[in-house]
């Protein structure tokens, strides 16, 4: 299986979590859309990634 780097930018901060979302690539769909990260572990981190594995 084939894996995929997710990309993404943030976009809010909430009262104890960090709302990114997600910069697809040029022409495809977002694959996510948001994800929320606890601020204890997003820390000041402005982009992340996310690598995703399909399993069969």
């Amino acid at each position: 299986m084939s894996d995929k780097v997710v990309k993404f930018e943030i976009e809010k901060e909430t009262k104890n979590s960090v709302r990114y979302k997600e910069v697809p690539e040029e022409g495809q769909p977002p694959i996510i859309g948001s994800l929320y990260v606890q601020k204890w572990y997003a820390g000041s981190a402005k982009n992340l990634e996310v690598i995703i594995s399909k399993k069969d």
